[in-house]
């Protein structure tokens, strides 16, 4: 069986998986906990470290939260997975590991993400860029469990090299590749990125079932709506304002032409380092603290806010 049509089939199945969000307001990011009713196991999906960096001050308050909620649910943790190494906050994934012994995964391309971004940030020679921050690299078409529900894992490349969608049960975690429909699409500029692969990829998440559940990574609520996350392939595939009524060379000629007019995240360059690094902030330097590099001019003449 292709790939596409096994992470077809996943979805197809039906079976119910219990969602819950989280919205961070700091990063119009959603976190996630997906679970099977039944055994109570479930995965958290890109969990948010807090950061200001204003003071360069870190929390924990987002991802006490969650495990606040899975106490309260006598909740397990079977997987703590990240779709792709952010660029709009920092990843919680190291600190859950560290709280629940939860094994983390992500994406097998990781490493070519850790390579470009070692080399922007010139970090030591000792940095591995070969994904072993996490304890499973993913690649398209892999297979994992959440207790009694499914999962499977569809590579989307596009907005980064690395980025993959989760499909758990009846649902598909997409983070950056589709925003919710009045949202359009994410940007396909950061290094890396690239906008006909992200068409593809977004093909592919199309041709899961009509009902299959969408889950997506941020919304930055257009026209002040309230906060949403969550649509169906059919939703997406009859109103996505960037989606709709396009070709691949299409597509191609907008998603280029808004990316140019995008400034870069705010935390970009702060996140990136501790995200290749599976959330991990970086370690004390001879006088205790810790220590973000900040490479100047990396984007060139990228637009200013």
């Amino acid at each position: 069986m292709h790939d596409a049509e096994r992470a077809a089939g996943t979805a197809a199945g039906l079976a119910p998986a219990d969602v819950k969000a989280f919205y961070d307001p700091r990063t119009c990011s959603l976190q996630y906990v997906v679970s099977d009713p039944r055994s109570g196991a479930c995965a958290v999906i890109d969990p948010v470290l807090d950061y200001d960096e204003k003071s360069g001050s870190t929390a924990t308050r987002s991802a006490d939260a969650i495990l606040a909620h899975l106490h309260e649910r006598g909740l397990r943790v079977a997987w703590i997975l990240d779709t792709h190494p952010h660029a709009d906050h920092l990843s919680a994934a190291a600190y859950l590991h560290s709280a629940t012994g939860a094994p983390t995964a992500t994406g097998a391309q990781v490493v070519k993400v850790q390579q470009l971004w070692k080399e922007l940030y010139n970090l030591p020679e000792g940095f591995p860029t070969d994904g072993s921050q996490w304890n499973r690299l993913f690649s398209d078409g892999d297979g994992f469990r959440i207790g009694g529900l499914e999962g499977s894992v569809l590579f989307s490349p596009g907005h980064t090299m690395a980025s993959v969608t989760y499909l758990v049960g009846d649902a598909a975690f997409v983070h950056d590749t589709l925003f919710m429909p009045d949202g359009g699409t994410a940007r396909a500029d950061f290094p890396g990125g690239d906008a006909r692969a992200l068409w593809r990829s977004i093909q592919r998440i199309l041709a899961l079932p009509d009902r299959t559940r969408l889950f997506t990574g941020h919304d930055y609520q257009p026209n002040g709506r309230p906060v949403a996350w969550e649509s169906t392939v059919a939703q997406q595939r009859e109103q996505n304002a960037h989606v709709k009524g396009q070709d691949e060379e299409s597509f191609v000629r907008l998603r280029t032409a808004r990316d140019r007019t995008l400034p870069m995240p705010k935390l970009i360059l702060h996140a990136l380092q501790v995200n290749i690094a599976g959330g991990r902030l970086p370690p004390p330097e001879s006088n205790g603290r810790r220590y973000l590099r900040i490479p100047l001019d990396a984007f060139g003449a990228a637009p200013w806010e």
